[in-house]
């Protein structure tokens, strides 16, 4: 094969790729609004298919099932914020990137991405396939924010695990209010968030009795 031929075979590859990639991605953003508007539990793949303006032959050739989509939602999810996390910390001020990445994830989220996340959420406790993978996403998130937060510490009262305790349900209530409330003061649940955040760091939780 001449030179030629070889990059015109290679140009020809990489557009093929490129041209899938966009395909998923349309995919992804139709199954997005189909599951917000529908609930996962009642969009078929049928419905899918409709959203994406596809012949479902063709739709199943990407994705051969909700589950299927959900997984590659998630990692497209998951693909983003390590893209976010990475830009930040470009700047080399881990602390001003952590927080950044929470204040830019939690602003940043449409009304219908978190209404997508609680249906997830609810899904996840009847399907084995969502629940495995809303555990491993939750896990890592986790394991990310308590090795940033033990890097991070100014105070050596300051315990990571405990520290996430607290975010923890703050991270989830903002979802909830964002997909359930119009009007929900995204902006004042992020600063509650950062202050959280700012206390633990410098080891001033609050301290909880535990009951008897």
């Amino acid at each position: 094969m001449s030179a030629a031929s070889a990059s015109t075979a290679l140009g020809t590859v990489v557009d093929a790729r490129a041209g899938q990639a966009a395909r998923r991605e349309h995919i992804l953003d139709a199954a997005e609004a189909c599951f917000v508007r529908n609930g996962f539990h009642r969009t078929t793949m049928q419905d899918l298919a409709r959203e994406a303006a596809m012949s479902p032959g063709n739709f199943y050739r990407y994705f051969e099932s909700k589950e299927a989509l959900i997984l590659g939602w998630a990692e497209r999810e998951r693909g983003r914020g390590a893209l976010l996390v990475e830009s930040l910390e470009r700047q080399g001020d881990r602390r001003a990137a952590f927080l950044g990445v929470i204040t830019q994830y939690f602003t940043a989220i449409t009304r219908e991405a978190a209404v997508l996340r609680l249906d997830i959420w609810s899904e996840a406790t009847r399907n084995p396939a969502i629940a495995a993978m809303t555990e491993r996403t939750e896990a890592e998130a986790k394991a990310w924010i308590v090795d940033t937060i033990a890097a991070l510490s100014t105070d050596p009262a300051c315990d990571p695990a405990a520290v996430y305790a607290v975010l923890d349900p703050l991270m989830k209530g903002l979802l909830v209010g964002r997909a359930l409330v119009a009007d929900f003061d995204t902006p004042a649940a992020v600063a509650t968030l950062r202050a959280a955040i700012e206390a633990g760091l410098a080891g001033r939780l609050p301290t909880v009795e535990p009951t008897r």
